[in-house]
């Protein structure tokens, strides 16, 4: 073995040492982070706490992009010219947990637009954020032996700010971010319900387009014993809400699409017939392509539907987020060092989700990786994830339940920090 080969191997060593040191840091931290969830674009208890950490390290810390961003530079005591991007979203969701934890959250956010909202992290954000800001720790306990640099990015509003806002990935770049330094590389594992510590990875498309679309209908108020002098739209948005679901039945078959409303808001009581009622969905697609098509049939139905009942409809396609595509080279390049550190047994194939994921626009620029990680009492029959016997088994993410073991966090963070010193030191590469 080489001597450089010789000093990779004792770094990498060292990283699963420093990672065992920080364990109950780690546990801590995502319990804390887990406990007080912010929704999107008002993360700002969970970026100071970010920026703090940071700032202690030592590094080169840019707070307050794009919203409540937070990027942190670590830049190596060797000379190169590599940089990893290292990235965790870091909003919640308005969802009451049903957990049981000790450490659940019962925040309200009464102030938040439309709400009040009960607010957790039902998406595992908290795992993402706390595993990155130990990444942090333990690579700049080995600054000395990289070369390169490292940029830890924590991303606001990655479930879509509200309407009228801007706000996550796209944001971050238009921000400038990116700039000084540029990523060479980005990487990111969003937990999911796999057995704890297993990573699910899928060459091309693993996450879907999607837009969220909103259908304002507009009739004429009435009271509601007098029907006849007014024009309902409720009628309207029932056929709306009844009938994106058979636009699927007008896209070829493989290519797979969901249409979905997912919030109706009126303005009126029980006995007034409204002016207004607006519908909020989502649209996505695992052939980007499909999207564009999908948006006119939307557009088609809601028009003739609100015509039908003697209404209007202003159909607005908002917050568009490209797929998350994982390139054939990327993945190959990047499969030995999650054998290396988890095991072979525990990199499975992914299927692609019809989820969504803006660090798409990240992946997108710079290339990278974004991979699926395993937090959950489950285990593998084949290519099914079933519960494990004793456990609280599969839990989906977005559901009140959701939850992940502490148990798998510390390995997420072996691997964030291999990918990194591989990636700098030239064994993770992927020619330009």
């Amino acid at each position: 073995m080489s001597p450089d080969a010789l000093a990779i191997e004792a770094l990498r060593a060292r990283l699963d040492e420093l990672v065992l040191d920080h364990e109950a840091e780690l546990v801590a931290l995502r319990h804390d982070l887990h406990a007080h969830p912010e929704l999107s674009n008002r993360e700002v208890r969970t970026a100071g706490v970010v920026a703090a950490h940071l700032r202690k390290l030592g590094m080169e810390v840019r707070d307050g992009i794009a919203g409540h961003g937070v990027i942190g530079v670590l830049r190596g005591g060797q000379p190169g010219d590599r940089v990893v991007a290292l990235r965790a979203d870091m909003d919640a969701l308005p969802v009451r947990e049903t957990t049981g934890l000790p450490f659940a959250s019962t925040r309200v956010d009464a102030d938040y637009p439309g709400g009040p909202f009960p607010v957790a992290h039902a998406c595992g954000h908290d795992c993402h954020t706390a595993t990155v800001l130990v990444a942090a720790s333990v690579l700049a306990s080995v600054l000395d032996h990289l070369a390169g640099t490292v940029m830890f990015v924590f991303q606001p509003a990655e479930e879509g700010p509200p309407i009228g806002e801007i706000g996550g990935a796209r944001a971050m770049l238009d921000a400038g971010a990116f700039t000084d330094p540029v990523p060479t590389m980005v990487f990111g594992m969003h937990v999911a319900p796999y057995p704890a510590g297993h990573i699910a990875h899928r060459t091309g498309t693993q996450f879907a387009a999607s837009c969220l679309v909103r259908i304002a209908l507009r009739g004429e108020p009435t009271h509601g014993s007098m029907p006849w002098l007014g024009v309902d739209p409720y009628p309207a948005a029932a056929t709306i809400i009844i009938g994106v679901g058979q636009i699927y039945r007008q896209v070829p078959a493989g290519n797979a699409i969901s249409v979905s409303i997912g919030h109706v808001d009126d303005v009126g009581r029980f006995n007034i017939i409204g002016e207004t009622v607006t519908l909020l969905g989502t649209i996505r697609c695992l052939v980007a392509s499909d999207m564009a098509d999908l948006q006119r049939r939307v557009t088609r139905l809601c028009e003739n539907s609100a015509r039908a009942y003697g209404c209007t409809a202003e159909v607005e396609f908002l917050l568009p987020v490209p797929p998350v595509r994982n390139e054939p080279a990327w993945i190959e390049a990047v499969l030995p060092t999650l054998r290396r550190v988890v095991g072979p047994e525990r990199v499975v194939p992914a299927t692609p989700t019809m989820v969504n994921d803006d660090v798409s626009y990240f992946v997108e620029q710079f290339g990278g990786v974004y991979l699926q990680y395993g937090v959950q009492d489950t285990h593998m029959i084949g290519d099914e994830v079933a519960a494990l016997e004793g456990g609280r088994g599969f839990v989906p993410n977005h559901h009140p339940a959701f939850y992940a073991v502490d148990e798998a966090l510390a390995t997420s963070v072996r691997v964030h920090v291999n990918v990194a010193v591989d990636h700098l030191h030239g064994m993770l590469d992927v020619a330009p």
